[in-house]
């Protein structure tokens, strides 16, 4: 039995993006009839630079989830590597280069521990990466009482907030690694591997698929997205910040959005472009409620709502195409 065979056929996820379209529709109605603009330049480009931060986190997200695994550090992560890189850069546009390298090898550190965890102790992803992440807390907790380092102003100016019309550059950073990440899944042999070990390990196994060899890569590809979306943030913040990735709830904020997106929880299910989606749609009803300065509770139960519908919605998906 060949992988190839393992592999599910691979079909258009349009469902989230009717979801944003109705989402965006019925929001820029309700904000006219308020007497708000949806659409204006500036909440376009607050939107996108959402999506760039949280997208980042959420390709990299949707990689070990295929596989069957799961990272719980990634917003410790993200908070580590804005201080690598910000107290690495120290304001200076020289030290640039430097400091994303050192940054982007920090992450992929954590992300090869995740992964030997997972693979070599066998210890259950949740934990592991959980257990991971509460070491990370740990030591920014007592090593950083606030925001430390400078980033450099190129950086700032460029990552940060430069746009090719209202479409800011981190964005189409975003692009590119979901381009990346979907030209791995579809046309090569790690992604074809990555799907088959997330739908059957066993049977991935015994196709000659090297399984732990497969899942140490996705969670260093899913700590190395964790970590550009920290050197955006930092060219954003100006500085590190030792508690951005918390507070932003990227960990469980990239799992939800990859959900929506249409990918199995179990793995060997799901695909980049639509955790996209997903990650668009949560934006979007980000951008709505701040027109409407909708209460931040009241936010937060829309979204675990609109997340149970959509776990609701693929699982009655996967029970109807059980029975068929």
């Amino acid at each position: 039995m060949s992988v190839r065979s393992l592999l599910p056929a691979r079909r258009p996820v349009p469902g989230v993006f009717v979801a944003l379209a109705l989402t965006l529709a019925i929001g820029w109605l309700v904000v006219t009839i308020d007497g708000g603009q949806l659409f204006n330049q500036s909440t376009t480009v607050s939107l996108l630079h959402v999506a760039a931060g949280l997208g980042l986190v959420a390709v990299g997200q949707t990689l070990v989830i295929l596989g069957g695994s799961l990272d719980l550090s990634v917003a410790y992560v993200i908070s580590l590597s804005t201080l690598v890189a910000a107290e690495t850069m120290n304001g200076s546009d020289g030290a640039v280069l430097p400091a994303i390298g050192l940054a982007l090898t920090v992450s992929a550190a954590v992300g090869l521990l995740n992964g030997l965890l997972v693979t070599r102790l066998r210890i259950n992803a949740f934990i592991a990466t959980l257990g991971v992440g509460l070491l990370l807390k740990g030591y920014l907790d007592s090593g950083y009482d606030g925001p430390a380092g400078t980033t450099a102003p190129t950086l700032v100016q460029t990552l940060g907030y430069q746009r090719v019309g209202p479409v800011p550059l981190s964005f189409l950073l975003l692009v590119v690694v979901t381009g990346a990440a979907w030209f791995a899944l579809s046309r090569t042999r790690f992604g074809h591997h990555l799907v088959a070990v997330g739908g059957d390990p066993t049977v991935a196994r015994l196709s000659g698929v090297r399984n732990d060899r497969v899942l140490v890569t996705a969670h260093v590809l899913c700590s190395l997205c964790a970590g550009l979306a920290g050197i955006y943030l930092a060219s954003r913040l100006g500085s590190g910040a030792p508690r951005v990735g918390t507070e932003g709830l990227y960990d469980l904020e990239s799992i939800a959005a990859v959900v929506i997106g249409g990918t199995a929880l179990a793995g060997g299910r799901g695909g980049v472009v639509g955790t996209v989606g997903g990650v668009l749609l949560l934006a979007g009803i980000d951008a709505i409620f701040n027109q409407l300065e909708v209460d931040a509770f009241f936010k937060q139960v829309i979204r675990g709502a609109v997340i149970i519908a959509a776990v609701a919605v693929y699982a009655h998906r996967a029970v109807r195409k059980a029975a068929s």
